[in-house]
């Protein structure tokens, strides 16, 4: 028999707080953490807005910042956040063997140096022609090592593991906007096998840096309404027109049920259902019947022996783009079927944008405070109606409505469907 894994920490870092009280307040009142962006001069770019971490710094965390400030601003989201986490949690005390103790995270590339790779290529076309060459020889006179190695995707984990003495299991998923669901999921199955005790799990990520903007500017995947920030996020509406870029970090300590029931620890939710699959279609679109997001969902009701009548509420994936929202909704209606306009689905990325890799995890415990709180967070500027995208989305104005399950979207570019399934826990 498996054993079953519940939540006893948590811990997050994003554009609508800095813990995860301030963000579910900021969530439940349907703030929004959109503002023009300051962390590069984005005045050029089609899209001149973004969801940053605003007025936080590594020392706030209690870390001297020395320690720190080579690693990349994702790597210190993930400390602050997982500082949290744990300490919320009081596992540390109760760890004895610390092989039994693991990492799993779900996080973007490190620090993206556009400064010193602009030099570099000024250097190699100096005399017009480029010239590989030289290309490499300003590399090896401008680059810092240690700085580069910050970039791997691993290393937040890495990090973590030294902080907390984690001696088990260490794993990195980079399955792009599905990154950090995944990661939960698959630190709950190591758990469930017996591998590990307790696992520290979520993501970290921050692409707002010219080579993001950019890169997500050519695949129109960006919002570009520039004019009202704050309600440029507009999932589901029919005047949506791309997500907005955003960054931080969420993590969870995971911990075998009977260990945290025995020691007397506060229970978040238990991770009931765990769905992952892919689409096999195209990189970067949904295929048009959304049978990948479907089989996730499907996936993780039947791991967690419930009904699709069951659920309660959905935390979207809904991510403001035309295509990922239509088929989103497609989706749930496949899934629930006549049920489907009873289940309330929201989009909490209409107020603290797209965290990328970081976003499952965020959502995920969104999805925790949902079912401990009995409120609904809403889906902010939904303000016109599209007869592609009829559920309800929770529109405006946070509700009051118990729920006792609870499903997590998380789709992300390549295909990568993760749902997961949150309980209330119950022994």
């Amino acid at each position: 028999m498996r054993r079953r894994v519940v939540v006893t920490g948590i811990g997050m870092i994003n554009p609508m707080g800095h813990d995860p009280d301030t963000v579910w307040d900021g969530l439940k009142e349907g703030r929004s953490g959109v503002a023009y962006t300051t962390l590069f001069d984005a005045s050029g770019f089609p899209t001149r807005i973004s969801a940053e971490v605003k007025n936080w710094d590594i020392a706030d965390s209690g870390e001297p910042v020395e320690k720190w400030q080579d690693r990349g601003r994702h790597t210190k989201f993930a400390v602050g956040a997982a500082k949290q986490a744990v300490a919320d949690s009081g596992v540390l005390d109760i760890i004895k063997d610390p092989v039994r103790f693991g990492v799993y995270l779900g996080s973007g590339e490190g620090n993206q140096d556009f400064l010193t790779f602009s030099k570099m290529m000024a250097a190699a076309l100096e005399d017009g022609e480029y010239d590989e060459a030289k290309f490499i020889s300003a590399g090896l006179d401008l680059l810092d090592p240690s700085k580069e190695l910050e970039q791997e995707p691993n290393m937040p984990a890495a990090h973590l593991a030294t902080m907390f003495n984690a001696q088990g299991p260490n794993f990195n998923c980079l399955t792009a906007c599905a990154a950090s669901s995944q990661a939960v999921g698959e630190a709950s199955e190591i758990i469930k096998r017996g591998d590990a005790d307790v696992m520290l799990a979520g993501g970290t990520h921050s692409m707002i840096h010219p080579f993001g903007v950019t890169g997500f500017n050519l695949l129109t995947a960006l919002s570009e309404s520039n004019d009202e920030p704050t309600k440029a996020s507009r999932p589901f509406d029919r005047l949506r027109d791309g997500f907005v870029l955003g960054e931080g970090s969420a993590m969870v300590i995971l911990e075998e049920m009977e260990s945290a029931k025995a020691r007397g620890a506060t229970i978040y939710g238990e991770i009931a259902g765990y769905g992952t699959t892919a689409d096999a279609y195209r990189i970067t679109d949904i295929p048009p019947d959304g049978h990948g997001g479907i089989a996730a969902m499907r996936m993780a009701i039947a791991d967690a022996k419930l009904n699709p009548t069951d659920i309660g509420y959905v935390n979207a994936h809904g991510t403001s783009t035309t295509v990922n929202d239509k088929v989103e909704t497609k989706v749930c209606k496949e899934v629930f079927g006549d049920f489907a306009a009873k289940v309330p689905v929201s989009s909490t990325k209409s107020m603290m944008g797209h965290l990328i890799a970081a976003a499952g995890v965020t959502e995920m415990i969104v999805c925790l405070l949902t079912i401990r709180d009995g409120i609904l967070p809403p889906t902010i500027n939904y303000e016109n109606p599209d007869p592609l995208c009829d559920l309800d989305y929770v529109p405006n104005v946070a509700r009051e409505q118990p729920v006792q399950y609870a499903l997590n979207n998380s789709f992300g570019f390549g295909g990568q469907n993760v749902t997961l399934c949150l309980s209330r826990f119950s022994s």
